[in-house]
């Protein structure tokens, strides 16, 4: 076989596949982007970036460019029940959620992308796909005809309809939509005080957009179990509105409008030998808090660091199965979230309402209740297993770690280059003899208190993020630690 001319390719050059290619490029690896569209998409179906997400972005140094142009929603929601979830509560740095148009999204991902050296082609369609025990094939439709290119990896971020996923064979059971939903973007003159609003009629929801935009999303118990025939017209809006909460809020000026389902899937299996899935690939579902672009942007921060030191040849082909093990559950539980509040979406009935005031009860009233689904709803209570032949597990192992701060720096700043760091809480001393390439040593006490953390002497975090061993013993960093970093693999 002749060697791969390429070492990623990655199908579809939306927010996944572009903040994919970026973690790549900081690790070094080479990457291609094949994108069907011509132009980057105008219209934004997702709107929101989640607190983990933001730590994301903050832990690579990215974050400022994409406050300066969001808006921050100190709450999120759970089924449009009209009692929020308070994010000021919430273990992180960002208690908000950061409302922003996916297309703006895109656009700085792609800026940042491209900046970091990896080659985006526009208008140039995935086709096909061979693999091998040495190589994928890609084949690809392009502005000059039909090519070929022979990569390492192919990772199929190319949307639930995928190409990719289609054409290696991978299953993408699930269930077909039962009930569908409208969405406007339109200028409101008075926008209601509170964002949610359901009753027999139906149920809607509005929340800002920057630029003066607001996005109003609902359905309407007479119509909402039929399928439409395309989107509703801009008076269809205003009349559907107007009758499940007696006004339109003074809507004008009509931007996009469009419909969707519940239908919900799962691929079987997120990597099939040398082909990966990530995003709306991967997992599909009702848009429900809009946490598919999240989830998304989670995947890739999961797969690159681990493709790039498979790629490099300092970790086992292994390591990519730990990429289904670790993100097919967070996909199954973002399924089982969303159809849970389909439901409470989709049912007008006494019964359902009835339910609905009852949770809207608990979550303004019996705070850890709220605050664990805050947390789920902020992708903050995610937590890996612990490798079954890695060191001994901490309580906390496979959680992510909080923005400790350590003497006159942070957790996220130590992220930064995308390398595990090894923390030694103790200050005593400077562990030189843990040095390996590609590590991050760091010896400073916490210079402020954190629940949970106040205990520990050091700890090993993964590249994103992600705690792979912490011990709370008084000797800190001691030979312990040097076994922890064999067993975890995380260094040559």
């Amino acid at each position: 076989m002749t060697t791969p001319t390429h070492q990623v390719v990655i199908a579809g050059a939306g927010p996944v596949g572009l903040w994919l290619a970026a973690e790549l490029r900081l690790h070094g690896a080479e990457v291609t982007l094949l994108e069907t569209r011509t132009e980057p998409d105008p219209h934004s179906r997702a709107t929101s970036l989640h607190p983990r997400t933001l730590e994301m972005l903050d832990s690579r140094g990215l974050l400022e460019p994409f406050l300066a142009e969001g808006v921050r929603i100190p709450a999120g929601h759970f089924a449009a029940l009209p009692a929020r979830l308070d994010y000021t509560r919430l273990d992180t740095p960002h208690r908000y959620t950061l409302a922003l148009p996916q297309a703006r999204t895109e656009h700085l991902l792609a800026e940042h992308a491209v900046a970091a050296g990896a080659d985006l082609r526009r208008g140039h369609r995935v086709t096909g796909l061979t693999q091998d025990d040495e190589a994928v094939t890609v084949h690809v439709e392009g502005p000059d005809g039909p090519y070929r290119l022979r990569t390492a990896h192919l990772v199929g971020c190319d949307g639930s309809r995928s190409t990719v996923r289609r054409t290696a064979g991978i299953d993408f059971p699930g269930t077909p939509a039962t009930f569908w939903a409208w969405m406007g973007d339109v200028v409101l003159d008075t926008p209601p005080r509170t964002p949610a609003l359901a009753n027999e009629r139906g149920a809607l929801m509005v929340f800002p957009l920057p630029g003066g935009i607001h996005r109003v999303v609902g359905n309407d118990a007479a119509t909402n179990r039929t399928r439409p025939d395309g989107p509703p017209t801009f008076d269809q809006l205003r009349t559907k509105v107007r009758h499940i909460a007696g006004t339109d809020y003074g809507m004008r000026d009509p931007g996009r409008l469009s419909t969707f389902g519940n239908a919900a899937r799962q691929a079987a299996h997120y990597r099939h030998g040398r082909v990966l899935l990530a995003g709306d690939a991967a997992h599909s579902h009702f848009p429900a808090g809009g946490p598919g672009l999240n989830v998304g942007l989670q995947d890739a921060f999961n797969l690159g660091w681990k493709l790039a030191r498979v790629l490099h040849g300092t970790a086992a082909d292994t390591l990519l199965d730990s990429y289904h093990a670790e993100r097919h559950p967070v996909g199954a539980e973002l399924l089982r979230s969303t159809r849970a509040q389909s439901g409470l979406m989709a049912d007008h009935s006494p019964e359902t309402l009835a339910l609905r005031d009852l949770l809207g009860e608990l979550i303004d009233g019996v705070p850890t209740f709220s605050d664990t689904l805050a947390a789920r709803s902020a992708g903050l209570a995610v937590r890996y297993p612990a490798a079954p032949d890695g060191p001994e597990a901490h309580p906390l192992t496979g959680t992510r770690a909080p923005d400790l701060h350590l003497g006159a720096t942070t957790l996220f700043t130590l992220l930064r280059p995308g390398r595990p760091v090894l923390l030694d809480l103790t200050g005593s001393t400077r562990p030189d003899h843990l040095a390996r390439p590609g590590l991050t040593l760091h010896s400073a006490p916490l210079t402020r208190p954190h629940p949970g953390w106040d205990t520990a002497t050091a700890a090993l975090l993964r590249p994103d993020g992600h705690l792979a061993w912490r011990t709370d013993a008084p000797d800190g960093p001691g030979p312990a630690a040097a076994a922890a970093l064999t067993a975890s693999g995380l260094v040559p």
